[in-house]
């Protein structure tokens, strides 16, 4: 995408959020109100997101929860039924599973940012649609600038595809690290996936101790 294209859905983007204030800093780049407030106020500000048509079927915007100031942020690909219901993420049997997985590699739940690339349930959990995909995109780029995370852990092949864009299977993901906004970049099953297919945890606790390891040699 060229960069007068995203200047202009991100004007777009402003223009439908009702910001209208927009000014340059001392060093050029465009600053507005919008990525100056914090996660709790952006959440209330993009509840009654209407920029595609997943808003049809949605209860609650299911934003993202978490440390503000994570080193480490969680993305999956979309809200279930349950995150539907209670306006958060992984509140389901996969989000006890993720807090037992978390918890395996001494890392707590609350330290974390847990996040989707859409922030609205698909009908019947189906796979968020491409379009859908990029009309939430802002939201998780912003996410992403404001928290400024260290590592990344990518729970899914949609999410992965959606922010590494190989179409990789994701035993291939697996084999690799990546990086987004200077954050190093895991990817394992989602926690749904275990539930479903109990052999691939061992998968997954391979996937984890990486993380773990490298996650606190780092302090």
């Amino acid at each position: 995408m060229s960069l007068l294209r995203e200047i202009l859905e991100y004007l777009e983007f402003l223009n439908l959020s009702g910001i209208q204030d927009i000014f340059f800093d001392d060093r050029g780049s465009i600053e507005t109100l919008g990525m100056k407030k914090n996660i709790s106020s952006l959440r209330k500000e993009y509840k009654d997101c209407k920029k595609c048509r997943l808003w049809e079927g949605r209860i609650k915007f299911v934003y993202g929860e978490g440390n503000p100031k994570a080193r480490l942020m969680l993305i999956a690909e979309a809200p279930g039924a349950n995150e539907n219901v209670q306006g958060k993420p992984f509140v389901g049997r996969a989000g006890q599973l993720l807090t037992k997985m978390l918890a395996a590699i001494n890392i707590q739940r609350e330290d974390v940012f847990i996040t989707n690339v859409v922030k609205c349930r698909p009908p019947g959990n189906r796979n968020p649609k491409q379009d859908e995909i990029d009309a939430c995109s802002f939201y998780l780029k912003e996410q992403l600038e404001i928290i400024k995370p260290d590592y990344i852990l990518i729970m899914g092949r949609v999410a992965a595809n959606a922010l590494l864009n190989l179409n990789l299977p994701l035993k291939d993901y697996r084999k690799s690290t990546y990086e987004i906004n200077n954050a190093k970049v895991y990817v394992t099953y989602h926690p749904s996936a275990l539930l479903r297919t109990p052999d691939l945890k061992k998968f997954a606790w391979l996937d984890l101790q990486k993380l773990r390891d490298d996650y606190f040699n780092k302090g």
